[in-house]
């Protein structure tokens, strides 16, 4: 299977499709694009360990637009630690509307981020080589703030908080979220009086187990 083939573009719509996403050719063309660039640029920066095309189509990008219905058209949406643009360069894709910012503390990451913008021709999306925690200095605030396999979950509540607009909401991409790192993340939405909620799912044509958990702020 190559990359851009009518069965690569058919096997991300049909992934997304039992994700409860619906995409067209379109946007699957647009993967294509980036995904050349992902294996292009990958030979000289780490981006990925997912080289096989058919990989490449259901873990990076089904898995990535997986999210997509929990997010408000016309959103400010922050994606923590992008890599390799996953999933914030995807739901832009698939939602115009959003406004995305990417960040990663990887300069090259980034600069691979800016590449992919360009070659898709992407408006109202943007790259920085910045951290949270020096972000949340700013006036930036974001409707939704999310992350894709960030190591901690605890930790990416306690980052991404001081990020969000008022009633924003925090999105996290796991694998799977273990009982101990749900009680953390309780403890941290306690005094926010945040609404949890956590779906749990396989990712299509992987037997993969995959969770989403959301944290909604001043749900009240």
């Amino acid at each position: 299977m190559n990359i851009g083939s009518s069965e690569w573009k058919t096997l991300i719509i049909s992934g997304a499709k039992l994700l409860g996403v619906d995409i067209n050719d379109h946007h699957a063309g647009l993967f294509a694009l980036h995904a050349l660039e992902l294996l292009k640029w990958n030979q000289k920066i780490n981006l990925t360990a997912i080289t096989d095309p058919e990989e490449i189509a259901i873990k990076h990008f089904a898995d990535s637009v997986a999210p997509a219905n929990m997010i408000p058209d016309h959103a400010r949406l922050l994606d923590i630690g992008s890599g390799g643009g996953f999933p914030g360069i995807v739901l832009k894709v698939i939602n115009p509307s959003l406004n995305v910012t990417l960040i990663d503390a990887s300069r090259k990451k980034v600069s691979f981020q800016k590449q992919v913008i360009r070659t898709l021709n992407l408006k109202d999306i943007d790259a920085h080589h910045i951290r949270a925690e020096e972000l949340a200095k700013t006036e930036n605030r974001f409707e939704v703030v999310i992350c894709r396999a960030f190591s901690a979950l605890d930790m990416f509540v306690s980052m991404g908080i001081p990020l969000l607009a008022e009633h924003g909401a925090l999105i996290a991409m796991k694998g799977k979220i273990s009982d101990t790192e749900m009680a953390s993340v309780e403890k941290l939405a306690i005094p926010l009086n945040a609404a949890l909620s956590i779906e749990k799912y396989t990712l299509p044509f992987a037997d993969a187990d995959r969770a989403i958990l959301k944290l909604m702020i001043n749900s009240s």
